[in-house]
């Protein structure tokens, strides 16, 4: 009986920091939004896949301590695993849109309203104003207000340069 006490009291300190844990990525989530003015939807998406990954792990702990062996549950998640890969290697875009999003969203200097210049080459650039940041395309309004959308993943490749930023130096 004792036994069943050391797993409830180890479950609820897996749990309580699964809850502290996330509190304090929404909390970093939320100022993220703050600071560089990104839509209050897009944290929604972050949050949700944030959640979901701290969720697994959580879940994961759990069926540990409640004595689910490691090769079972190794064994299981490696079949999960191989079906996500496979799906995600049939729409590798779409893998790379959400983690370059990520990206985006925590790291990149570019936000909403911003002017900005993408180098396409010597002879061709994009111009215009962030509209959306979206989780697999940002979307730029141009000059004579047609949108331009771009996926993610090729504009975090991109050479960008953000007047906005200069212009508010000066």
């Amino acid at each position: 009986m004792e036994l069943y006490y050391v797993k409830i009291i180890e479950t609820l300190v897996v749990i309580t920091l699964y809850i502290l844990l996330r509190r304090v990525v929404f909390n970093i989530v939320s100022k993220t939004l703050l600071r560089k003015l990104i839509h209050k939807s897009r944290g929604i998406v972050i949050r949700k896949v944030l959640n979901l990954l701290l969720a697994t792990i959580c879940g994961i702990f759990i069926l540990v301590i409640w004595g689910v062996k490691q090769s079972d549950l190794l064994v299981f998640l490696g079949s999960i695993l191989a079906v996500v890969g496979v799906a995600f290697f049939a729409q590798w875009s779409l893998l790379s849109n959400i983690t370059s999003s990520i990206i985006i969203f925590f790291n990149h200097p570019v936000k909403l309203n911003d002017s900005i210049i993408i180098l396409e080459g010597k002879d061709y650039v994009l111009e215009g104003v962030v509209v959306n940041i979206g989780l697999f395309f940002v979307t730029l309004r141009t000059t004579d207000l047609s949108e331009i959308t771009l996926p993610n993943n090729i504009f975090i490749q991109k050479s960008i340069k953000n007047i906005t930023q200069n212009f508010n130096e000066n």
